[in-house]
């Protein structure tokens, strides 16, 4: 079997996706491999904007609305990943779903591992719905890890 070449690895900013991050950062290192951080998020509506704006100031209202969480986030998951080993990190931050999102990283970075957290796999809305382990798991066409993060 030959080593992971590219690792991706999901980070929604919680506690337990950076966990999720600083398992697939050891196993990039590990394997010399590099690691993408992805995020997914949804830009804020204009309305969302105008009233953060309104409420704080355009000069902060920029640091609660559009991509910046989901930029912390990343930087946030990079610093952690560096402390694990990582050496080759990218990140990437889209807009959308999570597990599309994942899945598009995927296959543009011609990842072998995909690793994800293990939040909502065992709630009752995570078992009626699906969470986003359960059905990354399903949809992915590369080896998944799922952490035990919670």
């Amino acid at each position: 079997m030959t080593a992971y070449q590219t690792v991706v690895v999901g980070t929604d900013g919680s506690d337990s996706s950076y966990l999720a991050v600083e398992r697939a950062a050891r196993i990039a290192a590990d394997a010399g491999a590099t690691l993408v951080i992805a995020c997914a998020y949804h830009p804020a509506r204009q309305e969302d904007v105008a009233r953060a704006s309104d409420q704080l100031g355009d000069d902060v209202a920029y640091q609660v609305v559009g991509a910046s969480p989901a930029e912390d986030s990343v930087r946030t998951a990079t610093e952690r990943a560096k402390k694990a080993g990582a050496t080759k990190i990218d990140t990437v931050v889209v807009d959308g779903e999570p597990v599309p999102t994942l899945a598009k990283v995927v296959q543009e970075r011609s990842a072998d591992l995909l690793v994800v957290g293990n939040r909502g796999l065992n709630t009752f809305a995570g078992r009626l719905l699906g969470s986003v382990p359960s059905e990354a798991a399903r949809k992915s066409q590369v080896d998944v890890l799922i952490v035990h993060t919670t």
